[in-house]
């Protein structure tokens, strides 16, 4: 029963932390456009990314180079 005492007011900690968290998103636009990024997924670009390469990657290597 001593319990209690610690698990509802955690729980109601808990309870103010989410909605703080749910009005702090309807304050800043988070439910704006809720159709926009479901309809945006469908869409395909037309140009192609270019590859990016990662720090690991070692340039390549051309005839310049090795002469």
């Amino acid at each position: 029963m001593t319990i209690l005492t610690l698990l509802i007011p955690v729980t109601l900690i808990m309870g103010a932390i989410g909605l703080g968290a749910f009005f702090w998103s309807l304050r800043s636009g988070q439910y704006e456009d809720l159709s926009g990024d479901a309809e945006r997924i469908l869409f395909d670009d037309d140009a192609p990314l270019a590859p990016r390469r990662t720090p690991r990657e070692p340039a390549a290597i051309t005839e310049e180079t090795t002469t």
